[in-house]
């Protein structure tokens, strides 16, 4: 369905195109934020900060776009590259659309980013935004549950669960009858605690997805744990303190659940202590203990006998200020990238003692602390810009639950979409994802799947053009058509759908009324009465008397005669205009007609060029201006009304229309009604006039 060309080779209407413009997460990881726009609707999915930078520079390119036509904002989970950029974005610009967000992504989102303004080594200048606007923003968010369909502004959306963390979810919208799935980040392995992600079922015309890991493949769960805690067990053995930088929630409780199963499995190391060092623990513990049904099998069962998040070895530790150092122990502290707070400063102050350790479990952004580390450098620069030598081991094991090459691969098998558009990615690994997936398809005529790997602010175009049908609705339905009859109503467009309804039936179904404009005319006259009725006649069929003083022509255009002048009143329409501008130019002809001249000396001829010109008026009023060519030569026109063409001729009033029988005898009866106004009969009319004459004599 999606194309960059007509099937003619030409660009298709503008409308039939959808744009997909990263203005975070184009080629990086960070700062994610999609924009979608299709058939005038705009929607923005996710507002993220980027980690490894502070300040405006953090921010999506958001500049780019006009905040206020947005009408849609989608959030996918509480990480911050994913949703820190929210209180600053609803606050702080002019977006006027709705947001949405899962119930406990909301929850989480609440007190991540009030860690966040907390741990934030900057400046309050250099601040987006404060707690106070934290608390205002919490107002403009809207939750959705999981499989609920919801509709603005005719865009219908709806969430899947993606693992991933806790409320993670992928939307699918439907634009038009256009369906795009976005996945933000997610992972289709089930750990401790959280499910896989869901695989939709129903197939979208375009996925954009997660590129975090390329061609990577994640090594097996429980090889990972077993390698994880030797590596926790050897650096307390060897008395030293073992560093284990999290994000507050999301791997941190996986990682939890690991170690307190490994502790209560070996007495000798139960009294080496473990802690969970942020200031968000108590509150984190809250809300995963509220969520429990958003989580997997394992942990329902669990629940119904003990609270698996109730953690036997482990304890909570708000700051560095509680912490009694001495000797070895495990801490995992926020944030996980080390780019300031607890975790930097534990770093900080135990990275010169080779019997430390610090594992790094989970993926890191190139420009932060924990990414710089992983190359192990001899020496580290402080907050302070002290330099201290790098002694401590450092170890990385992947927990981060996003889709390695496997699982991103399998999830495009199962849906087939012809479109993938590659986000939330470094360039290199990105670019290998892509050529990957190309290979995987390239000899499967079956699924042309094409790919795009776009830079921040580069757009990819794609064009869907689908069938419109419009729905018969009220009186109309109720008809029984005969074969060959035409529909004639109002079509009424409503976000994308379409409604064919009788003008009696608008204010039923929609918030429309009907309105007639009456229009009047006053024209001076000093001519001969007798001779205008007489002219008038002619010209207008059916003329009608109503009385001494009024006329009615063509069952349309009231025609009061008075004594210095004449008036016209009738109903506008494009047809009663015409007809009103005939009845017009027989009253100025008929003042120019000299009662004393003999009959036969009375002719009347129509100028073929005013025909002309009020052919294409008449054509322009009935199918618009853009239907009908501006310059014609001859006696020969033509008017294209959806690609049909109906060909016209002048002279002999024929019109041809090939492809369209109802167009042809549409434009015929106009154009002929059209010359019989224009063009009174010379004979009938000098008799009558001879005749009215004499009367009056």
């Amino acid at each position: 369905m999606g194309s960059r060309k007509g099937d003619s080779g030409m660009p298709m209407e503008e409308s039939d195109l959808l744009s997909i413009t990263p203005l975070g997460a184009g080629q990086e990881v960070g700062r994610s934020c999609i924009m979608v726009e299709y058939k005038g609707k705009k929607i923005m999915l996710d507002c993220g900060i980027h980690p490894g930078l502070t300040g405006m520079d953090a921010l999506p390119f958001v500049d780019i776009v006009d905040t206020d036509e947005i009408d849609l904002l989608l959030v996918s989970h509480f990480h911050l590259d994913h949703c820190g950029a929210l209180p600053w974005f609803l606050l702080k610009t002019s977006f006027k659309g709705r947001c949405f967000m899962t119930h406990a992504t909301k929850a989480i989102y609440r007190w991540l980013v009030s860690d966040y303004i907390k741990v934030s080594n900057i400046s309050t200048e250099q601040m987006l935004y404060t707690e106070s606007d934290l608390e205002a923003s919490m107002d403009k968010i809207e939750t959705i549950n999981f499989h609920e369909e919801k509709e603005v502004g005719g865009v219908k959306f709806w969430a899947y669960n993606a693992g991933h963390v806790l409320g993670a979810a992928m939307f699918m919208l439907e634009i038009s009858g256009v369906k795009l799935l976005y996945t933000g980040d997610f992972s289709r392995q089930e750990d401790r605690h959280l499910m896989a992600a869901e695989i939709p079922s129903v197939r979208p015309d375009i996925l954009i997805t997660e590129a975090t890991y390329g061609t990577h493949i994640h090594e097996k769960r429980e090889e990972r744990e077993a390698r994880f805690t030797t590596l926790v067990n050897d650096i307390v053995n060897r008395g030293g303190r073992c560093l284990i930088p999290v994000f507050a929630l999301g791997r941190a409780q996986e990682l939890l659940l690991i170690l307190d199963e490994y502790w209560g499995q070996h007495p000798e190391l139960h009294d080496i202590p473990i802690y969970y060092a942020s200031s968000l623990a108590k509150k984190c513990m809250a809300v995963y203990q509220t969520y429990i049904n958003a989580m997997n099998d394992k942990i329902k069962r669990q629940i119904a006998v003990n609270n698996p998040f109730v953690f036997t070895h482990i304890s909570n530790l708000k700051g560095i200020d509680q912490f009694d150092d001495i000797g070895p122990c495990v801490v995992m502290a926020s944030p996980g990238m080390m780019q300031s707070g607890l975790s930097r400063e534990l770093f900080e102050s135990w990275c010169t003692d080779p019997k430390n350790g610090v594992i790094i479990a989970g993926y890191c952004v190139e420009g932060t602390l924990a990414k710089t580390i992983l190359s192990e450098p001899e020496e580290i620069v402080t907050l302070t810009g002290q330099k201290l030598k790098l002694s401590m081991s450092v170890a990385y094991i992947s927990f981060s639950a996003h889709t390695d090459y496997q699982q991103t691969s399998e999830f495009i098998r199962q849906l087939k979409p012809p479109h993938i558009v590659l986000v939330h990615g470094e360039q290199n690994e990105m670019s290998r994802l892509k050529s990957a997936l190309q290979r995987e398809y390239e000899g499967d005529p079956e699924n042309k799947i094409l790919i795009y790997n776009p830079r921040n602010t580069e757009s990819v175009e794609l064009y869907f053009r689908g069938e419109k049908v419009a729905k018969v609705m009220g009186s109309l339905a109720m008809k029984e058509p005969k074969p060959g009859d035409n529909l004639s109503g109002i079509l009424v467009k409503r976000d994308f759908n379409y409604h064919l309804l009788a003008p009696s039936d608008l204010s039923k179904y929609t918030t429309l009324t009907t309105s007639s404009v009456v229009q009047q005319q006053h024209i001076p006259f000093n001519g001969s009465l007798p001779i205008l009725r007489a002219m008038l006649a002619h010209v207008a069929s059916p003329l009608v008397t109503l009385d001494m003083k009024k006329l009615k022509a063509f069952n349309a255009i009231e025609i009061t005669l008075n004594k210095k002048s004449v008036m016209l009143q009738w109903t506008a329409s494009p047809v009663n205009d015409m007809f009103a501008d005939a009845i017009l130019t027989t009253i100025l002809e008929s003042e120019n007609v000299n009662p004393n001249v003999q009959p036969p000396n009375i002719t009347m001829k129509m100028d073929r060029m005013h025909f002309k010109e009020c052919v294409i008026e008449m054509l322009q009023d009935m199918f618009g201006e853009e239907c009908v060519p501006k310059i014609f030569k001859g006696d020969k026109l033509h008017v294209m009304v959806d690609n049909k063409k109906a060909n016209i001729d002048l002279l002999s009033l024929e019109v041809v229309c090939k492809d369209d029988a109802a167009l042809q005898q549409v434009v015929q009866t106009s154009i002929k009604k059209l010359h019989e106004a224009l063009t009174p009969s010379s004979t009938g009319l000098v008799k009558d006039i001879a005749k009215d004459l004499s009367m009056e004599t």
